[in-house]
């Protein structure tokens, strides 16, 4: 199977899933804590299920990375003022 397929059938394995805890819903009510936290947990499993989708290879939206563009132009001089060289100290000072 492909990757794919298995999406496909994880998502209809939860689809069946919501369906029987609807059920277990009507017939034991929404109110109790173990029910809410069927519900949250069946949720959870298709959101996670639906982010994985997105993120495996080939199946979603090739995503493009932002694109930066840099100027060809100098820099202001003024923003090195008060900095320090990397490994080599201020400007107006030695190196111990």
């Amino acid at each position: 199977m492909s990757v794919h397929d298995d999406l496909t059938s994880v998502q209809r394995c939860l689809e069946d899933l919501s369906r029987s805890v609807a059920r277990l819903e009507q017939q034991l009510g929404s109110g109790g804590l173990e029910m809410r936290r069927v519900r949250t947990d069946a949720d959870h499993l298709r959101e996670s299920v639906a982010l994985l989708r997105e993120a495996a290879p080939g199946l979603g939206q090739p995503r493009r990375p932002d694109l930066v563009t840099i100027s060809d132009t100098p820099y202001d001089i003024s923003l090195w003022t008060d900095s320090d060289d990397e490994g080599l100290g201020a400007r107006d000072r030695h190196a111990p």
